[in-house]
């Protein structure tokens, strides 16, 4: 299939709970396999494709830092990541499309070793990369272990998949009348403490100059529409 892409290379960030399905937790694989034909779509367009997904579906450090110690929580949340990214590599082998996890904790038998030539000359390769463990550290969101993997593989843009339609000045699911933007800088996401990314993903993202187009996951072909250049979602751009 031609491209008609506008990107060459982009980093997909992905929640936990988008694998969770109506169900909300743990791995539907119809969801997966959904999924994984949208990813095929975007990557029968020539586009070099990354992935990050959380963990949050299968267990969310954070929340439940509250009750254990962080750093084991955040170890255990990063792992659930690991899960997650070995059954989104099932779904998509199974349309044939080549797949690669590397994770941040070494695990030899399940993962490459993430490493950052390796992970490049895949998706020159035309391989899906599929990055897992977060940043292999405690206290690092998996929102910004996709800005630091997008950074590191020279990534044109980082596609944020939510669930709903962009960035809003409120929360649209409480707020009817809640205003989304088309446009928004790095700067009035943070002052405006917008919590779409967290703060230290925004600002490596800011520093480097690195676009961030937040858009609606549930919207059938979505993906495909942004690297086309349609207008979907949120831009996030320079000041």
């Amino acid at each position: 299939m031609a491209s008609t892409a506008i990107f060459k290379r982009i980093l997909l960030k992905l929640s936990g709970e988008a694998l969770g399905g109506n169900q909300g937790f743990g791995v539907d694989p119809n969801r997966a396999s959904e999924i994984a034909r949208e990813i095929r779509d975007v990557h029968e367009t020539n586009v070099e494709t990354a992935i990050v997904i959380g963990g949050g579906n299968i267990f969310r450090g954070v929340a439940a830092a509250k009750e254990m110690d962080r750093v084991a929580a955040d170890q255990m949340g990063m792992l659930a990541t690991v899960i997650n990214a070995i059954a989104l590599q099932d779904a998509l082998e199974k349309l044939s499309v080549p797949t690669r996890v590397m994770s941040a904790i070494q695990m030899h038998q399940v993962a490459e070793p993430f490493i950052r030539r390796r992970a490049i000359r895949h998706l020159e390769k035309g391989r899906v990369v599929i990055f897992a463990a977060g940043t292999g550290s405690p206290y690092f969101s998996t929102d910004t272990a996709a800005a630091l993997r997008a950074m590191e593989i020279r990534a044109e843009v980082i596609l944020k998949a939510t669930k709903v339609d962009g960035i809003f000045d409120a929360d649209p699911v409480r707020v009817k009348d809640a205003k989304m933007f088309s446009e928004i800088s790095y700067f009035q996401m943070i002052s405006q403490n917008l919590a779409v990314m967290d703060s230290t993903a925004i600002s490596l993202c800011r520093e480097n100059n690195l676009p961030i187009i937040v858009f609606n996951m549930n919207v059938s072909g979505n993906i495909a529409r942004v690297v086309r250049g349609e207008k979907v979602g949120s831009l996030v751009s320079g000041d």
